[in-house]
């Protein structure tokens, strides 16, 4: 799997800003070959017109099934070769590039686990490792994981005196025919509803479908990656009725004063108006939240409303809780007053996002520059962070610690993405962007001018910059980051205003040289 937090070399910056190319997302098709006959095992009934066999106990155990002529066949025709995954590794592979893995469909969605036990029963070590690994990652980190080691038969004991949780991950790196004995065991002391994901060593599609005709609710081939587990454990749990989960997107400064917020607002809005996607911002800064007067709008209690009764909370509510900016822009403005004190707990901060990440497909969340076990959490749970800041010194030593400690949290992500703001103040040392970037490891996705007549202008008349300067440099730079954080191009113009504003990303990589 590819390392995609990984340091790497730094270019020469351009003058204006600099983009990440790292986040293009390329489209890829895999196709599943058909097979016509199903295995037919000695001493039982014909496969197609054997009943599925349910993790529940059955009234007689089944003794194993000898060799048979039809299973030696498959496993000539495709042999188990120890240790090679080329599909594994190329899906962990892409979904660590995007730092979200893609689940079964022709859409790309976020994973969300709920508050389940998981088990998992594991014989190698490279297999415990990546079990361990996919237990610590964010999109299960209201899941419980328990890790053993054994296989199917540790499992089977286990259950003997106790109950099963929702999932359990056995694995089995023995041959066909006695996976599908041992897994017949396991369904013997498996409670109803229980999911049961098996790992083993044939890439088979003649043993995927008898373990679907068994009541298995995945087969996954070893060596795992960890991204393919939570993949495979998220598709289980997908919910039919919520055909998405929104991105969320966690806008923090390195330090006080760095812009944060208005990047946070303009890249929103950028998103909403230049990529056409429904987006939601959400200020979690109540006392000082500049959301309502950036977008000239009457700061409503939306999001005190919304974390004083995160359990009442509905898409009908949280409809009447935004504010519509525009057809495409909501807004979930902080009540921007110090008449109380904000103490709420993490766990409510936690459920108010998720229940807004199921109202739109990008949620930009406007986090304020302070250090608390909500803000930490909410870093961590976050599909995508962009830290702010300013080319000094100490801009340099708070990102440094906001960057390690979100990696360390985040194993199986890309690391945050980097933005210097304000950069070219006339008369102010500043920190070169090629060695602020090597000093933190990452490589800054966008530098921002310093352009105080037109932030300045938008700001006191409740405007964003791409309605204030659609001309600027900072616009276009807003544009771009739009595009890095969304994964989304522009949409191709036709006709007189193609050309000033279908400008994309990569249309000057095109252009021919003289």
């Amino acid at each position: 799997m590819s390392n995609a937090f990984a340091p790497q070399p730094f270019d020469e910056f351009d003058d204006e800003f600099d983009l990440d190319m790292g986040y293009v997302t390329p489209e890829a098709a895999a196709a599943t070959p058909g097979v016509d006959e199903p295995v037919a095992f000695p001493g039982e009934p014909p496969v197609d017109q054997r009943p599925p066999l349910q993790f529940t106990p059955p009234a007689v155990a089944a003794p194993p099934p000898q060799p048979g002529p039809a299973l030696r066949e498959t496993e000539a025709a495709v042999p188990a070769v120890a240790g090679f995954n080329p599909v594994g590794d190329l899906v962990a592979g892409a979904a660590s590039a995007f730092s979200a893995p893609t689940l079964s469909g022709a859409h790309t969605a976020e994973i969300s686990v709920p508050r389940i036990a998981i088990h998992v029963f594991a014989e190698r070590q490279d297999t415990l490792a990546a079990a361990e690994r996919a237990g610590q990652d964010r999109r299960l980190s209201r899941a419980t994981t328990q890790i053993r080691i054994g296989g199917v038969a540790a499992a089977v004991e286990a259950y003997q005196h106790e109950p099963t949780p929702p999932l359990i991950v056995v694995e089995c790196m023995k041959d066909p025919q006695t996976l599908l004995w041992e897994v017949d065991q396991l369904a013997e002391v498996c409670d109803a509803g229980t999911k049961v994901v098996v790992v083993g060593a044939t890439n088979d599609i003649l043993l995927f479908r008898e373990l679907m005709r068994r009541g298995v609710s995945e087969y996954l081939v070893a060596p795992l990656q960890p991204l393919q587990l939570i993949a495979a454990i998220g598709g289980l749990f997908a919910d039919p009725a919520q055909p998405f989960v929104g991105r969320s997107i966690a806008f923090v400064g390195a330090r006080g004063g760095t812009g944060s917020s208005s990047v946070a607002h303009n890249t929103a809005y950028a998103m909403s108006e230049r990529i056409g996607a429904n987006t939601v911002i959400v200020d979690y800064d109540l006392p000082f939240g500049t959301a309502g007067l950036d977008f000239n709008q009457d700061p409503l209690s939306g999001v005190a409303d919304a974390l004083s009764q995160p359990d009442r909370l509905d898409p009908l509510l949280l409809d009447r809780m935004m504010v519509r900016c525009t057809d495409k822009l909501s807004l979930f403005a902080a009540p921007a007053t110090l008449d109380v004190d904000w103490d709420i707990s993490p766990e409510a901060f936690e459920e108010v996002t998720t229940q807004i990440r199921s109202t739109a497909p990008f949620v930009v969340l406007d986090l304020p520059h302070l250090w608390s076990g909500w803000m930490r959490r909410t870093l961590i749970a976050a599909d995508e962070v962009v830290i702010v800041a300013t080319p000094d010194l100490a801009s340099l030593r708070n990102a440094k610690n906001m960057i390690d400690l979100i990696k360390q949290g985040r194993p199986n992500d890309a690391p945050p993405r980097l933005v210097l703001n304000q950069v070219g103040v006339p008369g102010r040392p500043e920190i070169p962007a090629k060695d602020f970037g090597a000093a933190l490891g990452v490589h800054p996705s966008l530098i921002i001018p310093f352009d105080p007549k037109t932030f300045g202008a938008a700001a006191n008349n409740g405007q964003m910059i791409l309605d204030a300067g659609a001309k600027s440099k900072a616009a276009e730079a807003f544009q771009t980051l739009a595009q890095i954080v969304s994964r989304r191009e522009l949409p191709m113009l036709t006709g007189p205003k193609a050309k000033a504003e279908g400008k994309s990303m990569f249309s000057g990589l095109f252009k021919k040289k003289s």
